[in-house]
Parts: C-alpha cells; structure tokens; sequence
C-alpha cells in the first residue's frame, strides 16, 4: 500500500476517534467539525473530506464504535475457556456498566439521538442485535448441552439486555444511583433465575 493511502487511512482512523471522544465528552448534539480538526489537529476542511458532513462524521464514527465492540465481543469469547456459564458471564461482564465496551456515556448519548436520526436508530439496532444474538447463542448451546433450564432463550436475551440497559442508564445518567457490585449482583441473580441455574 503506498504510503499516501495509508496515512490516509489513519488520519481517518484518527478523525473517527476524535469524534467519539467528543461524543461521550460533549454529546452528540454539541459536536462540531472544528474541534474535531482541533483534537486531531488537522484542518476542518480534511475532516470534512473525509466524511464529507456532520452528519456522516457521526454516523461513521458510532459504526465504527459498533464495530469495535463487536470485534471484542468475539475476542472475549475466543478468549474465554470453559463451560458455557463461563463464556456467558463474561459476555454479560462485558456487556454492562461494568465492562470495557466503549463508553455507555456514549451509547446512552447516541440512543438519544437515534430517536432524531433513523440511520442512527439503524447502527444501534444493529449492535444490539449482535450482542442479544450471541446470548442467544450461548443460552442456546448451554440448554442443549443441559446446564441451563431455558425454555425461551431469546425471550431471556432480551430481558437481560434489557436489564443491563436500565441498570447501565442508572449508574452512568444517574451518577451511579446503583454500585457495580449490585449490578454484579442482580445480574448473577437474574441469570439464575432467566436459565435455571
């Protein structure tokens, strides 16, 4: 690859971060071309080169936060030996409030702002469809595999999920109105209950 393109790629590459640093910093709403050049210390004229508007700038950079989160996602279940308990709680671990998926500043901030922006709904959706189909996944490998009792699988997914979003809008919006050892706590409790374990 010529080095043109790849500095190129990088330079976009840095763009993309700067936006998502100042997305969970500032809010989606308060993001603006400028000081995106400014983090990156580029012109504004080269980040809009590269994204073309705003609008996209964003977009491109949540894709590819949902691309990275996925990506870990499947580092981290590469990376988990063991039963399908284990795997699923480290998932589930990486899921909430408690995980290193990217910020859920920024994830609650851009579920705001999908409800403005149907492209954006479409990225969200997207991830949390990806993290809710690899639970079901796992529930559905440890009930054949008899170490849950789940009769509805993706009926559990989405009450998990669901609970981590709630739980994870509580402790990040809320200044942590629950502690991360009570989100522990209630998701053990809840992943019990869900598949009869």
């Amino acid at each position: 690859m010529p080095r043109v393109k790849k500095e190129s790629a990088d330079r976009r590459e840095d763009i993309l971060g700067a936006t998502l640093e100042a997305i969970e910093d500032k809010g989606i709403d308060q993001v603006r071309g400028a000081d995106i050049a400014k983090r990156v210390g580029v012109s504004a004229g080269l980040v809009f080169y590269h994204f073309d508007n705003l609008d996209n700038l964003i977009i491109s950079a949540l894709r590819s936060a949902a691309a990275h989160d996925m990506a870990h996602l499947q580092a981290v279940l590469d990376g988990t030996a063991g039963d399908v308990t284990t795997r699923l709680r480290a998932v589930l671990r990486e899921y909430g409030p408690t995980g290193t998926a990217f910020g859920w500043r920024m994830w609650v901030e851009s579920w705001s702002a999908s409800l403005r922006n149907p492209e954006l709904r479409g990225v969200i959706r997207t991830l949390d469809a990806g993290w809710r189909d690899v639970l079901i996944r796992l529930i559905d490998e440890g009930t054949a595999a008899g170490e849950f009792h789940c009769p509805d699988p993706a009926g559990a997914a989405w009450r998990l999920t669901a609970m981590l979003d709630g739980l994870a809008v509580q402790q990040v919006v809320f200044d942590e109105a629950v502690t991360r050892e009570q989100v522990a706590d209630w998701v053990t409790l809840t992943v019990r209950r869900e598949l009869g374990i």
